[in-house]
């Protein structure tokens, strides 16, 4: 099912136009999410991990998302070029009104608006769910990623110092936060 479509003015011709598909994630999207995640294991911060993901661990990973919450993808010409997801912020039942956001864009497709399109259409489809806290990790300075959660209204609540090494490297964390529901009276 097709949840969301916007065009895109291609970069290599001013004469086409690229359709951008947002839907749910499927099993034989791992390969491409794997190619794209893996990129920044092995080439970034904006993922903690160090070891390359493998196809099955990615399926599992979306099946578990997909029990509670929600794992799109974007295809660009039938491509998946990115993925977003809202994961349990914590597994502890108090937190069950609490996620956290992740998105991942091929780097040959970042700065197209793919990241803000994915944050846009989970935001809207957890706005319609009991969630009330939208979370937001960012580590190192990653000025694009501190931007797209401004965008949309989250506020930067912690600022972590050197909790995460990597690359030979103390990174730094910042999270922000997004309220989706009126607050219970106290």
């Amino acid at each position: 099912m097709i949840f969301f479509n916007w065009l895109l003015a291609s970069t290599t011709s001013t004469d086409t136009e690229v359709m951008n598909t947002i839907r749910q994630a499927r099993a034989d999207d791992a390969d491409r999410m794997c190619a794209i995640y893996n990129h920044y294991v092995l080439n970034d911060v904006a993922t903690f991990e160090e070891e390359p993901v493998s196809p099955s661990d990615m399926r599992h990973r979306v099946e578990e998302v997909q029990k509670a919450f929600f794992w799109l993808v974007c295809e660009t010409d039938a491509a998946v070029v990115a993925f977003a997801y809202a994961a349990k912020w914590k597994v502890r039942a108090a937190y069950r009104h609490s996620v956290e956001l992740s998105v991942y864009v091929d780097p040959t497709h970042v700065g197209r608006g793919i990241g803000k399109a994915l944050y846009a259409d989970l935001i809207r489809r957890l706005r319609e769910t009991e969630v009330n806290s939208v979370i937001g990790g960012v580590a190192g300075s990653n000025p694009m990623s501190i931007a797209l959660h401004h965008s949309f209204g989250f506020e930067q609540v912690a600022h972590l110092r050197s909790v995460g090494y990597k690359f030979r490297q103390w990174i730094d964390v910042r999270y922000f936060q997004l309220l989706l529901q009126a607050q219970p009276a106290r």
